[in-house]
């Protein structure tokens, strides 16, 4: 299946072949989707790169397609490759890249400006559930930082201060009336950003996340589940980690 996804998400999937099998030694790698996204892979991000394009991690448990011209919103945007595939797959989409880690924005702003026609924009910010400054934990010696994370581990020694929103007010920020895909990847923040987003929730219909347990009695993706549910979704869940929510009723008016 990873391969069949690559060969339907990709138009020069050949060059992924080249590259696993040490044909080509470029760095960093440009990959151009079906729809013509072009997208550039520092060697160092290829394995976040085929979680996203090849076993499109974030999509195998959605409830409903995403519509044509859906908002979404990416949070935890890394180098920008989820809102990529966003921008490629998803018809006339609006996406917003939350990244508050300068190397990683620094490649998505990279991503975006590849293409100019694309509505993906990129914020150098975290999403919390408060406005204001940020602790992270982070390995400073990484090149790139796929784990920065509000909890404190042995992995992460070095400390960031980062500016953070509240998941509210960049729904008024930017204008979002109704948000049809929120994904999260944000190492343990997930957890407030979602009990404490008020009344922005009922305006999201659909949440694909990757869950980091913490060590509150809330901070596990089963209380995490109960929430959701008991806010109207419908979830799934896979490996103790991954999690899909959806409103039953998919957005009408549209298309598919």
């Amino acid at each position: 299946m990873r391969y069949l996804n690559l060969i339907k998400n990709l138009s020069n999937w050949p060059l992924y072949l080249a590259v696993k099998f040490g044909f080509n030694k470029d760095e960093p790698i440009l990959f151009i989707t079906r729809s013509g996204i072009r997208i550039e892979v520092p060697r160092r991000l290829l394995q976040t790169f085929k979680e996203i394009f090849m076993e499109e991690c974030y999509m195998t448990g959605l409830g409903h397609p995403v519509p044509v011209g859906a908002t979404v919103i990416d949070i935890g945007a890394n180098a920008g490759y989820f809102s990529m595939y966003a921008a490629s797959r998803f018809k006339n989409s609006r996406v917003l890249a939350f990244e508050p880690i300068l190397a990683n924005f620094v490649q998505l702003e990279r991503n975006i400006q590849l293409n100019n026609d694309s509505r993906v924009i990129g914020v150098q910010k975290a999403v919390y559930k408060e406005t204001g400054e940020l602790s992270l934990h982070y390995d400073p010696n990484d090149s790139f930082t796929t784990s920065a994370t509000l909890f404190q581990r042995e992995q992460e020694p070095g400390v960031i201060q980062v500016t953070a929103i509240e998941l509210a007010e960049a729904f008024t920020e930017y204008e979002i009336e109704s948000c049809e895909l929120l994904k999260l990847d944000c190492e343990g923040a997930e957890f407030d950003i979602l009990y404490h987003c008020g009344d922005c929730l009922p305006r999201i219909q659909q949440i694909a996340m990757e869950v980091h347990a913490g060590s509150e009695p809330e901070q596990n993706i089963e209380f995490l589940e109960s929430f959701l549910t008991s806010n109207g979704f419908v979830t799934r869940t896979r490996f103790g980690r991954m999690l899909w929510a959806w409103r039953e009723k998919a957005v009408q008016g549209r298309g598919n």
